[in-house]
């Protein structure tokens, strides 16, 4: 079975698109909610706790909890724990931090599918009283072989036409301390049915070391019923489940309102992955640091770079919910993010790749006035030291350059501004021995006629070391693998390039976890510790991002 954590492939005829949805018009779920009785609403989100969540789990999130805040109705967070041989408490801690940090309230009543656990073996022997389930000592070899396939109808199990009283006997035997009895409880549908989940689905196995556990698609169901869940929203994929989700609810019997499963289109995007396996392997092979590398879609890795929880949340509501399938475009996401944080981050300055400038006639060092944040004037403006040695960008000087190119190049009569501050024309530069540009010079230019370009700048006096790390996408293609059958191919090599650069005085009482804008390179988020000056690139300026 695909989990949460897999990926769906595109079909031949889809494409990459970023679907966005009008604001204010409905989606199908809500036409459904609607259009039905809405006194007794309910919602849930199951997580499995195997792993971290990602940004696929977060549309779910979104989804779910927002249903239940618009319509004033409860969300139940529920870990689907079965599995006990994959999931652990650490994980569990890590959904919870992720799901408040996106700012959504659970009040702390957190589920279980484990404590219903003697609930949902009850009804698993009702169906075998029922002549609706039976114990198969088959080998899964045999079962699987015994499904047939899509095309052909599967055959019966040799145990399938056992008494209910010989169901029962072994049943209730695999359950004792000191059972040797090996196998499995099936429920009895239709092997000929075109739907191979209908095919006598397997309900119970014994995991080693915990003994008998339901199968996900039995107590998926019975978890809902029991917590009177009314909508169970599920993505695409658990579409072919929901007739046997269907079939245990009606088998049974059961009394009250039942829970009605509604699949939608899960969340993909492009230069990444989302499969819970293919990231493991990054991991263990070193191609990232962990779950939360800052390159990773993870929701701890977006965090980790400085995304912040109401762009996530926008991103999920602009997407939209939708029946079909398609890859949304992360330039998408960051276009959201750029916009927010234009509004909000502070500016500073810093340079990553430095050369020196000097300027030859500067008598005595001036003191400039900037903007904080020309978006926000309530924040003001600070005043900085501009001496005659500045660090610049290596990429704001070139020795030869064309016309096209208006930072600084030795021209008579082509000037740039210095942010702040004067205006200046480069007279001459300096190269090692390799012709690489140490220093370039030039002099303050009074009432010039023209002046194409602003470049930014830290004074080398009081210039402050820090470390940028750099991220891009982790995957050169826009879905990894699609060429190859293999998404290592595609990976990024320069998807993080750490550089060693100077920032302007006061950047070092930047708290960590704060946003900035660093002028003409992008927001970053401040990771600094222990006296390290460490900032790490969360968006570029630019989106390529087209609507």
């Amino acid at each position: 079975m695909t989990t949460w954590f897999g990926s769906i492939p595109l079909m031949p005829n889809q494409r990459l698109v970023c679907i966005k949805i009008p604001r204010g018009r409905m989606n199908f779920i809500e036409e459904i909610i609607e259009a039905g009785d809405k006194e007794k609403l309910r919602f849930r989100f199951p997580p499995e706790p195997n792993g971290t969540l990602h940004i696929g789990h977060a549309k779910a999130i979104v989804l779910n909890f927002g249903l239940a805040e618009k319509y004033g109705a409860p969300c139940n967070l529920r870990m689907d724990d079965t599995n006990p041989l994959a999931e652990s408490e650490e994980n569990v801690n890590g959904i919870l931090r992720d799901i408040e940090w996106l700012g959504y309230d659970f009040s702390g009543n957190l589920r279980r599918t484990s404590n219903y656990l003697h609930i949902i073996k009850d009804y698993a022997e009702k169906l075998i009283s029922l002549g609706k389930a039976y114990m198969d000592l088959s080998t899964s070899e045999e079962i699987a072989d015994g499904k047939g396939t899509p095309s052909t109808p599967g055959t019966n199990s040799p145990y399938r036409d056992n008494s209910v009283e010989e169901n029962l006997k072994l049943w209730e035997e695999i359950f004792t301390e000191t059972s040797t009895t090996k196998g499995v409880l099936r429920a009895k549908v239709d092997m000929a049915d075109p739907n191979m989940h209908m095919r006598d689905p397997v309900i119970y196995r014994n995991i080693p070391g915990h003994g008998m556990y339901p199968m996900y698609d039995f107590a998926h169901p019975l978890s809902d019923y029991l917590e009177e869940i009314t909508h169970s929203l599920c993505t695409l994929e658990f579409e072919v489940h929901r007739p046997f989700y269907e079939w245990v609810l009606d088998t049974l019997e059961l009394e009250g309102v039942k829970p009605r499963q509604i699949e939608f289109s899960r969340l993909n995007m492009s230069h990444t992955i989302m499969s819970k396996r293919n990231i493991k392997r990054l991991i263990e092979e070193g191609k990232v640091a962990g779950w939360d590398d800052p390159r990773l879609p993870t929701i701890s890795g977006l965090r980790e770079r400085g995304f912040t929880p109401g762009s996530i949340r926008e991103f999920c509501d602009r997407v939209g919910v939708t029946k079909f399938n398609a890859i949304s475009d992360f330039a998408f996401l960051e276009s959201i993010l750029r916009d927010e944080l234009n509004a909000k981050a502070n500016r500073m300055m810093v340079v990553g790749d430095p050369i020196k400038l000097k300027i030859m006639n500067l008598d005595a060092p001036l003191e400039v006035e900037v903007d904080n944040n020309p978006e926000d004037p309530s924040v003001g403006t600070r005043k900085l030291k501009m001496g005659s040695e500045l660090w610049i960008e290596r990429e704001d000087f070139r020795a030869d350059a064309n016309r096209k190119y208006h930072r600084l190049k030795i021209k008579d009569g082509h000037y740039v501004r210095l942010k702040g501050g004067v205006v200046v024309e480069a007279v001459g530069y300096k190269s090692d021995v390799h012709g690489v540009v140490e220093e370039v010079y030039c002099s303050v230019i009074d009432n010039p006629d023209k002046v194409k370009t602003t470049i930014h700048w830290v004074d080398c006096e009081s210039a402050v070391n820090v470390i940028l790390k750099e991220y891009e996408p982790l995957f050169l293609a826009k879905e990894p693998g699609k060429a190859t059958d293999d998404f290592m191919d595609d990976l990024n090599p320069s998807s993080l390039v750490t550089k060693l650069g100077y920032g302007e005085p006061g950047i070092d009482s930047i708290e960590s976890g704060d946003r900035l804008q660093f002028l003409r390179k992008g927001y970053y988020i401040s990771k600094s510790k222990h006296g390290a000056n460490i900032f790490y690139k969360t968006v570029g300026l630019k989106s390529s991002f087209k609507e």
